[in-house]
């Protein structure tokens, strides 16, 4: 891209988002999405109604594994369609510079989440501390000896390298919200997992 075409994409940057149903619905589920498994993990955590309900904490943290990950796949469905109907900024599709960069933020995202679920395993991955299912120590391998977290980087990064390969101007600024709502997120959450943590550590 030129540099005139990064100018006038700055200076008019809003009329490329519409706000249309399929959006906010859009950004409802990256929203819902967070404060969903924050809220029941920690109702869990104080009333094991996930664990009575199916029988064992691994049971309960499997279920809860198997519905988050139903959500992000939704909320993945949904962001794609609402994408496509958004206006395409054309100096941005054309840009083999803007297509490689879309590229890479994809494939990286990928490997950060891929590659955290399978040193974390099922549990670590899905809030099984908030069941007691602790782990033994810190994971400091790959990816978490590169980035502090990367199932949430890694996620910001496919949202972005979306909206940079169809040149959507409105996934840009969805991709800013989603960055937001995982720091909001984790805000919430290492500090409490943090305390499990303490505790079992204090009683041992």
């Amino acid at each position: 891209m030129k540099i005139e075409q990064l100018t006038h994409l700055a200076s008019h940057f809003l009329d490329y988002v519409q706000w249309t149903p399929s959006l906010k619905f859009a950004v409802a589920t990256i929203s819902f999405n967070p404060i969903f498994w924050n809220i029941v993990a920690r109702l869990e955590h104080r009333t094991h109604f996930l664990t009575k309900l199916a029988g064992g904490a691994y049971n309960g943290c499997y279920l809860l594994a198997a519905t988050i990950f139903s959500l992000g796949i939704y909320r993945d469905h949904v962001y794609h369609g609402a994408l496509l109907a958004q206006p395409t900024y054309l100096p941005m599709v054309e840009s083999g510079l803007v297509k490689a960069l879309a590229v890479a933020a994809f494939g990286v995202g990928n490997v950060l989440v891929l590659s955290s679920m399978w040193a974390l395993g099922v549990t670590g991955t899905y809030l099984g501390d908030y069941f007691g299912i602790l782990m033994k120590e810190r994971v400091t391998s790959f990816p978490f000896n590169v980035n502090d977290n990367p199932m949430y980087n890694g996620s910001t990064l496919c949202f972005l390298g979306t909206a940079l390969w169809y040149g959507k101007p409105a996934g840009l600024l969805v991709t800013a919200f989603v960055f937001v709502m995982y720091k909001i997120a984790l805000f919430f959450e290492e500090p409490y997992t943090a305390k499990i943590y303490a505790h079992r550590n204090k009683t041992e």
